[in-house]
């Protein structure tokens, strides 16, 4: 059924991308949400990716490889917000586009802000590539495919993402640590 709505949506046929495209949206939105971490430049990335979606979509070869075309257009959208707006980088909280868990804990909580603030630190190439492995469930084939590296450079992104993710978290835990006010900041 996807394979012929993206047939359909090649010959120019608007409701079949519309039926595609309401499939994944969200799923596009909430990675441009992961990696941009804020929600106007994630909505700002996704609009461009679907524009870009509909215009290129004639040239996509193989209607079976949609899915990962099109994360490839959102990753490169959210890359360039990023940096045509580096400087209005404003920090969301990852918690509020995580997946619904049934429990609501404190200790969940925590462990959600920690790991929100140890991204932050990475690289937006490396968020990008965390972001579609454990957030998305992609493969790293799918990921080299949508991102548009090798697999290889796949693989060490996610090693060294992973690294210094453990690394942040660490030091975040250590004691007398912890989050804190930030650079230059008192606290009240």
């Amino acid at each position: 059924m996807d394979r012929d709505l993206v047939a359909r949506a090649q010959r120019g046929d608007e409701s079949a991308f519309t039926e595609r495209v309401e499939s994944i949206g969200d799923r596009m939105y909430a990675v441009g949400h992961h990696i941009l971490r804020d929600p106007g430049r994630a909505d700002d990335a996704a609009q461009q990716a679907m524009i870009e979606i509909w215009r290129k979509l004639p040239t996509l070869r193989d209607p079976d490889r949609f899915l990962g075309w099109a994360y490839r257009i959102v990753v490169r959208a959210t890359s360039a917000e990023a940096a045509n707006r580096r400087r209005w980088f404003i920090r969301v909280n990852l918690a509020s586009v995580a997946p619904a868990t049934t429990s609501d804990h404190a200790g969940e909580v925590v462990d959600r802000d920690e790991i929100d603030r140890a991204l932050d630190r990475l690289p937006i190439d490396h968020r990008a590539v965390v972001v579609l492995k454990f957030y998305a469930g992609l493969s790293n084939a799918e990921i080299s495919d949508a991102v548009g590296i090798p697999e290889g450079t796949v693989r060490s992104r996610l090693y060294h993402a992973t690294t210094a993710l453990r690394a942040a978290l660490d030091a975040d835990r250590r004691p007398g640590r912890g989050p804190g006010p930030g650079p230059g900041r008192v606290e009240p």
